[in-house]
């Protein structure tokens, strides 16, 4: 296919651009469907003017519906995007980014999404669409999935669909909550997932951090004590990395530990742990789930971070966290290399 792609490049480099172009549009009403044609334009940071030609166009083709309402994919469309997957994916050079991270980061794999989820909305989206794609492929009967919460496991929950062996699997939040938006709670999640995909879900209600007292009297509840043994045994943990300064925000750090990691020079966080750029542990968050022990029991860890802002919390992470997949967009990557 690359053979192909490069003569292609040569003979129609026109041609390859038209098709990128018209390929994400399509993605862009495939996953935003019904979407009018001037939020298509924001979504895409195509002019409205040219939205309309290449609108009309992918209409007169029978690839999308125009109504009222606005643009949705038809079924010969949907057909189109499944089909023009892998090639788009070659020749927009996805591929070879992807072979590069893998060798940067010493991963078994890597899944690259275009674009910069910094900057738009539906990058995630595509990201937790690849994420789910590979929990469908992992699943099996009676399996334990442990979610995290954050923005892009929230799109990831929301390309859920049902697939095989749902109604046998259990979905549970990988930690308690750090009071953030309801929709980013990792129980939130895990319950969505478990809805759409016609599973069945746990929840954990314990506030993230905890004081070493509230710790110790809560794991020896018995509600929490048999949905922590749980979340411990999952068999597939799907969850994102921080930003180290940002996460401490969130969880309204006190400014004491704040300065600690100022000067440590936290970059990472995930699962509590914040990591230096070298991947060490500069500092531990009490808290009740999952800990980063716990994952090398796991069958498969997929992980899911994108964005330019996060990329060196994604380098810094790597450095010695254990993960099956890495999950990320194109700005992400090209900065990790570049760094």
């Amino acid at each position: 296919m690359l053979d192909l792609i490069e003569v292609q490049k040569k003979l129609y480099p026109d041609l390859l651009e038209i098709m990128q172009r018209r390929y994400i549009i399509l993605q862009q009403i495939e996953l935003l469907q019904p979407i009018g044609r001037r939020s298509l334009a924001d979504n895409t940071a195509y002019t409205e003017r040219f939205v309309r030609g290449e609108v009309d166009f992918l209409q007169d083709q029978g690839l999308i519906n125009v109504t009222a309402k606005g643009m949705q994919i038809t079924k010969a469309g949907k057909l189109v995007i499944d089909q023009l997957s892998a090639f788009m994916h070659e020749a927009m050079g996805l591929s070879v980014l992807e072979k590069q991270l893998r060798e940067k980061l010493q991963l078994n794999e890597v899944i690259i999404v275009p674009g910069n989820s910094d900057e738009q909305e539906w990058v995630k989206q595509e990201m937790g669409k690849a994420c789910i794609s590979r929990l469908k492929e992992k699943t099996r009967p009676g399996i334990t999935i442990a979610v995290t919460g954050g923005t892009t496991m929230a799109a990831a929950a929301e390309m859920m669909t049902p697939f095989d062996y749902a109604k046998d699997c259990q979905f549970v939040p990988a930690r308690g909550g750090i009071g953030e938006k309801e929709e980013n709670q990792a129980n939130t999640i895990a319950a969505r997932m478990a809805r759409q995909a016609n599973g069945s879900y746990r929840l954990l209600y314990v506030p993230d951090p905890l004081s070493e007292t509230s710790y110790q009297t809560m794991i020896e509840e018995p509600s929490i004590k048999g949905t922590l043994q749980l979340i411990k045994s999952a068999g597939i943990v799907m969850h994102g990395i921080g930003d180290a300064l940002t996460m401490a925000e969130r969880r309204k750090t006190p400014q004491e530990v704040f300065g600690k990691l100022e000067e440590a020079e936290a970059v990472s966080e995930a699962f509590g742990y914040y990591f230096n750029k070298q991947g060490n542990v500069v500092h531990k968050v009490r808290t009740i789930g999952i800990q980063l022990d716990d994952l090398t029991d796991a069958e498969q860890v997929i992980t899911i971070a994108g964005g330019t802002s996060k990329a060196n919390a994604i380098a810094s992470y790597f450095k010695k966290g254990n993960s099956n997949l890495l999950i990320t967009d194109e700005a992400a990557a090209e900065e990790i290399l570049n760094s």
